[in-house]
């Protein structure tokens, strides 16, 4: 089977590059199909090989084909093939957390791109600077908390307007809040980011930013 996959070339759309969460989104579906015995152990385990081969949206889709869908049982869905794809309720994953901890000392430290943020974050400084990028994150969990401790420093975290933070955190002698720019409310189902924690003589400040598709669009 998987040398028939590999005879397939992909075209159009198929051509494009295969991120991590197209990655994961198949290979939950391979797991859904594993338990409901559509697939045997070896089938399965053909298919993750061919899985984390694959390059290209195309080299995904056989893997999927013969499978109902995910929540359903018609024909199956095309893996995501664009950053759109990456919004809402569809940010959270069950792929292992890329970084747990950020910490700067008399210099920076920063996340961002295509990270995995586990549920509970740490960012911490003194007399630095911690930047934060989640405009392309995922998460392990719908609710995450970013705990952030800032004494003489900064840190900041930029966030899509597809996703909803809350931020609960204590200044002392500096500042502890944010939220400009958002440009709509988030959905129901959104993810949510808290950011606790606490200020001393420097600040935390949380922005929300536009994503570079969505910049392009209005080119």
């Amino acid at each position: 089977m998987v040398e028939q996959m590999n005879e397939i070339t992909p075209s159009g759309e198929g051509r494009m590059r295969a991120s991590d969460a197209d990655r994961d989104a198949v290979a939950h579906q391979l797991r859904e199909a594993l338990a409901e015995g559509r697939l045997d152990p070896e089938e399965h385990s053909e298919r993750l090989e061919a899985l984390y081969r694959a390059k290209t949206l195309g080299e995904l889709v056989p893997l999927t084909e013969d499978l109902p869908a995910p929540g359903g049982d018609a024909a199956p869905a095309m893996p995501p093939t664009s950053p759109q794809s990456l919004h809402g309720a569809r940010r959270v994953t069950a792929a292992e957390p890329t970084s747990r901890v950020a910490i700067a000392v008399m210099g920076g430290a920063d996340r961002s791109g295509n990270w995995v943020v586990p549920n509970n974050f740490v960012a911490a400084t003194c007399m630095g600077g911690v930047d934060l990028d989640l405009r392309e994150a995922r998460f392990t969990q719908r609710e995450t908390t970013i705990w952030a401790g800032c004494v003489m420093g900064g840190i900041d975290i930029v966030a899509p307007d597809d996703i909803e933070v809350r931020v609960h955190g204590l200044p002392i002698m500096g500042g502890f809040g944010g939220g400009r720019g958002q440009s709509r409310p988030a959905a129901p189902d959104a993810p949510i980011v808290h950011v606790r924690g606490i200020a001393v003589m420097g600040g935390v400040d949380v922005r929300y930013k536009r994503r570079k598709h969505q910049r392009d669009a209005d080119d």
